[in-house]
């Protein structure tokens, strides 16, 4: 949501200064002091954010669309309340840049379209990095990585990627998933049958009804989901599809909002909050 950069405290600081500008009397030296500190307090309110201080990026709110059903980045707890690893960022670099954070479950097979048209502000869950959506949008720094892994039953025959041969192999449309099967040439012309569903969640319930022989997803979404469901024993294959990070997506006009980013997610790397938070997700601080 864009702001209003003429602050009514910069707008005094502008009125003083006229003034002065039209007498030949000098101040007494009291106000000049005033005006001296108030000129100093809108410089540091106006300058507020990323490491303390920051130029002005134009937004008083930020509209962050996400997948939620991406477990653990963004996704619904059992009080349908949006929470998540990147949920949880979002808001601490909100806090950062005293700007509010606002969330909006999107269609991520359009997750470009919706940023684009202005539906939000940001793409930001889990949002892989590569060179085709570096034509649509403009990315922030990495601040995770990933892979795109292959899951199994524990009982499955298949342990390496030749052996996804003639076999049922599924994934989430419009993913990271599917660029990555796409990319690895001749990969997805060896499945017996290929499919996609809306949702990451929909393909491993595929699996577990043994419909599917395969999923092909993020590393961090799959690990949560074998922590969190202890009754099914899975295996993940040694061999992976391919290597990646993640970022958040902005419009590619929005550089300063991009660069307060940045500059925020560096501060909670060293004030030790960013690995507060990737602790209480992960175990263990793999933030970039």
């Amino acid at each position: 949501m864009k702001k209003k950069f003429f602050t009514a405290a910069a707008a005094i600081v502008m009125a003083a200064g006229v003034l002065a500008g039209c007498t030949s009397s000098q101040p007494a030296a009291d106000e000049t002091q005033d005006q001296n500190t108030q000129a100093e307090d809108v410089s540091t309110d106006e300058s507020k954010g990323a490491e303390g201080e920051t130029a002005d990026i134009g937004y008083d709110k930020v509209l962050i669309g996400l997948d939620d059903t991406f477990a653990p980045m963004g996704f619904r707890d059992e009080n349908n309340e949006l929470t998540g690893f990147d949920v949880e960022l979002a808001q601490a670099v909100g806090e950062v840049l005293g700007i509010e954070v606002e969330f909006q479950p999107i269609n991520w097979d359009t997750k470009e379209t919706e940023l684009n048209n202005g539906n939000v502000d940001l793409l930001w869950n889990g949002y892989s990095i590569n060179e085709t959506r570096k034509e649509q949008v403009l990315f922030s720094r990495p601040y995770l990585n990933n892979r795109q892994i292959v899951l199994v039953l524990a009982d499955s025959d298949i342990n390496t990627l030749a052996d996804l041969e003639g076999k049922t192999v599924t994934t989430q449309t419009a993913s990271s998933s599917e660029e990555a099967i796409f990319a690895k040439e001749g990969l997805k012309d060896t499945f017996g049958e290929y499919v996609t569903f809306a949702t990451y969640d929909e393909c491993l319930r595929d699996q577990e009804a043994g419909r599917s022989d395969a999923v092909i997803a993020d590393e961090v979404l799959i690990r949560y989901y074998i922590a969190n469901h202890p009754d099914t024993e899975y295996r993940i294959l040694d061999e992976y599809i391919s290597n990646e990070e993640y970022g958040i997506g902005a419009r590619k006009e929005d550089t300063a909002l991009i660069e307060a980013i940045n500059g925020a997610l560096d501060e909670l790397k060293e004030n030790g909050k960013g690995a507060e938070i990737s602790t209480k997700w992960f175990g263990e601080d793999i933030m970039l």
